[in-house]
């Protein structure tokens, strides 16, 4: 489950499934996260000698709308709703602001008081560079990328309720077919896909963190048919709940 996020990779090569569109990205580039988001994601590209690379730094959002208030020149901001998920090769003041961030672990004491002004930083070369776009919709309050974000944290915290499309479209503010149109734009998936892909996720966490079998969790999570469960947890993650989570274990052990 991806929070708002830039994911940028340092070494290697990853993919990254949302639904049913596929976001390849390798050193030098990054994917932007836009709203909480369930995924499926595989590195391509890692060696022993050349592991896989990346950082991923939480977006802080009331910095962001800061910076963008504070822009002689803001992107502009459209009615359609934002991109949640693009891919952005990476500049080298993006570059060079990224790094400073990971040298503030080499001393801790340091980060309380320039981790903000790195975070500004960010925020200005993101909103200034070519998705500054897509980027300032996530904080505009009145954007309709806002309102349908609304209604996505509304489904993910009722994910196990039988949730109506057309009660999430009244909270946004929107007829259920634009609201349809735009979740998927936002989120490569329908609200139904995206409420089934965040309850498998759940239930997987479940099991593997729980030691809970694979019929209580597809009731915790929603499911009325653990047959039902069983067949669509086997085409998300290619097998059956019980081996599925035997063979992480196995893996991990």
């Amino acid at each position: 489950m991806l929070t708002p996020a830039l994911c940028l990779v340092v070494q290697g090569a990853k993919w990254t499934m949302f639904g049913d569109r596929r976001f390849d990205y390798r050193a030098g580039q990054a994917l932007v996260v836009s709203v909480e988001i369930p995924s499926l994601s595989q590195i391509v590209a890692a060696s022993p000698g050349e592991p896989y690379l990346a950082v991923a730094i939480v977006f802080d959002l009331t910095t962001m709308r800061e910076v963008l208030e504070s822009l002689d020149t803001p992107p502009k901001v459209d009615g359609d709703v934002c991109q949640g998920v693009f891919v952005i090769d990476i500049g080298s003041q993006l570059a060079a602001c990224v790094l400073r961030m990971i040298r503030l672990l080499d001393t801790p004491q340091a980060i309380g008081a320039l981790y903000p002004l790195l975070m500004r930083e960010l925020c200005y070369w993101l909103l200034t560079g070519p998705h500054g776009s897509d980027i300032a919709k996530m904080t505009v309050a009145s954007s309709h990328t806002q309102r349908v974000i609304s209604a996505v944290h509304n489904l993910r915290e009722r994910f196990a309720e039988p949730v109506r499309v057309e009660e999430l479209a009244t909270s946004a503010r929107l007829s259920p077919s634009a609201f349809h149109r735009q979740f998927k734009a936002l989120t490569s998936m329908t609200p139904l896909q995206y409420q089934k892909q965040f309850r498998l996720l759940e239930a997987r966490r479940l099991m593997l963190s729980s030691a809970m079998n694979a019929e209580t969790a597809s009731y915790k999570v929603g499911y009325e048919s653990p047959s039902q469960f069983s067949r669509e947890y086997s085409r998300m993650f290619g097998l059956a709940p019980g081996r599925d989570v035997a063979a992480f274990r196995s893996q991990v052990a």
